[in-house]
């Protein structure tokens, strides 16, 4: 009975973790991919950065669905035996990751939840227990479906999460980690309060004298014995202080000039087109971008692209796309965090973020005017992400509920009937 009752602890624990996991990063794949793309070049794995996207898919359907069997009870004995071999791996990874720290943080859970790599390898301590536990005494744990079902239950959970991902992908994430969301204002996220903590740091200095250097600290140097001579000075962080959500955030123009607070105070309406990386921007939608600049210019609102990439490549993509929009540097990590599409267009009125469009979203010519007049009167409304949410969530369990009452009705009137004696 105890270990009845462990093992189905660790059948919801474990469900529920990968769940999530999976969950979060297929609501943000590219993302995801970002992170694939520092582990790669971390470790030297140059070669595998084209797929790095195509990793995220698959990372976060196999999470997911591993998740999904787990919680409800299918192929118990191949996916304990899976999980396992998974968490047997992650476990001395995230280990190292913990001890050499090549990546600031493991991204398990997306920017939903960032956890440091100690804490990471202590949660996959605890998941590996579980694993263990359950693979040894998978035939303790619930069953939610009969046999005949399980090859439905994985087939769709994970046929769904890749296409979640990819709706994600394509449209924008359903939920928005980052500080950039729809309705932030970027000034007020970039401020500090005066009462906000403020760093703490132990200094120490390094003194030499006949030939034998000596660290002191600020209590006790030797400031008034000149036969020490002074070397060198430094400072440990004991006690961070506080962050904004947004820092980093600078504009410069082709003149190098900082421009950041003429476009966060412009009270008439400004679009920046977005592309981290010109060289890698998609070019398929050309004409809705041109169309959306030639509507910023014809009505007066401001129009600026965004770019991490050289003055060279931003010829190149003048000459190859016709485009006489102005641009302008910024920080390549920062573009990617506002916005998850390369390009991608945002709609900023006194520095609040009041619209956003993946290059596949881009608005057609004719629905332009009303649309964005809409976002800067304010009389268009955009959609509630809880709507979308509980969308997907109907999309996916509503399927599963309808074959589990077909599983248990079928398997009940098997059971009802009365068994048939030979002649």
């Amino acid at each position: 009975m105890v270990k009845k009752i462990i093992a189905e602890f660790c059948r919801i624990l474990i469900g529920i973790v990968f769940i999530f996991s999976g969950t979060v990063k297929a609501i943000d794949p590219v993302g995801g991919a970002i992170k694939f793309e520092d582990y790669f070049m971390a470790f030297g794995l140059d070669v595998l950065l084209p797929f790095t996207l195509v990793f995220s898919f698959c990372l976060a359907a196999l999470e997911f669905t591993l998740g999904i069997c787990m919680l409800l009870g299918v192929y118990r004995r191949y996916i304990s035996f899976l999980i396992l071999v998974f968490m047997a791996v992650m476990t001395p990874l995230t280990l190292y990751l913990a001890i050499a720290n090549p990546v600031s943080d493991c991204g398990c859970f997306g920017d939903a939840l960032v956890i440091t790599n100690w804490e990471t390898f202590f949660k996959n301590i605890v998941l590996l227990a579980a694993s263990i536990f359950v693979f040894i005494h998978n035939q303790l744990l619930y069953q939610v479906y009969t046999f005949k079902a399980y090859w439905f239950v994985t087939l769709y959970s994970y046929i769904f999460c890749i296409v979640f991902a990819y709706t994600n992908y394509k449209n924008l994430p359903i939920v928005n980690f980052r500080p950039y969301k729809i309705g932030a204002n970027i000034p007020q996220l970039m401020e500090i309060p005066e009462s906000a903590p403020q760093a703490e740091y132990v200094y120490s200095f390094i003194y030499e004298k006949d030939g034998i250097q000596k660290e002191f600290t600020l209590e006790n140097y030797p400031a008034n014995d000149s036969t020490w001579k002074f070397i060198d000075q430094k400072s440990k962080l004991i006690k961070p202080g506080y962050e904004p959500p947004v820092k980093g955030f600078t504009i410069y123009n082709s003149d190098d000039n900082d421009i950041t607070d003429e476009i966060l105070q412009n009270n008439k309406g400004v679009f920046l087109l977005i592309a981290p990386k010109l060289e890698s921007a998609s070019d398929s939608h050309l004409e809705e971008i041109n169309d959306l600049y030639d509507f910023a210019k014809e009505y007066g609102y401001s129009f600026y692209c965004l770019t991490a990439s050289s003055p060279e490549q931003i010829q190149e993509w003048s000459d190859n796309t016709g485009a006489e929009y102005p641009f302008c540097f910024t920080d390549e990590t920062i573009l990617k965090t506002v916005i998850r599409s390369n390009p991608g267009v945002v709609l900023l009125k006194n520095g609040t973020i009041l619209a956003k469009w993946s290059h596949y979203q881009l608005p057609e010519e004719e629905k332009i005017k009303p649309l964005v007049e809409g976002y800067l009167n304010a009389t268009v409304v955009k959609a509630k992400e809880e709507g979308r949410i509980i969308t997907n969530l109907l999309s996916f369990t509503l399927p599963l509920l309808l074959v589990w009452f077909y599983d248990f009705f079928r398997n009940r009137k098997k059971e009802l009937q009365p068994e048939k004696k030979d002649n």
